[in-house]
């Protein structure tokens, strides 16, 4: 079975003609689109937006928190308080 209609691939055919020739722009901006992909990405847009068959549009997926970063970071902030510490008892003791 066919993901895409015949409709949604000759809308991508148009858009990536359009790009070719220079015609083809993007959005609000109204800038030129140089990138093919680009270029298929509106195609398959303007098809959903005429009720062609289109798979639904991918989500972005979240990136997964970096714990392994943030154990090293607090580690580093631990080890300078502590050899600070050590220091100041060390001033502290020198003196007296």
């Amino acid at each position: 079975m066919a993901k895409y209609s015949k409709g949604a691939g000759k809308e991508v055919e148009e858009a990536m003609e359009e790009m070719k020739q220079g015609k083809l722009k993007m959005g609000r901006s109204a800038k030129k689109v140089t990138n093919p992909k680009q270029a298929i990405a509106i195609g398959l847009s303007e098809a959903r937006q005429k009720g062609e068959k289109v798979p639904k549009k991918a989500t972005a997926k979240k990136a997964a928190p970096k714990k392994a970063a943030s154990k090293k970071a607090a580690a580093k902030k631990t080890a300078t308080k502590k050899a600070a510490a050590k220091k100041a008892a060390a001033k502290k003791t020198a003196k007296k």
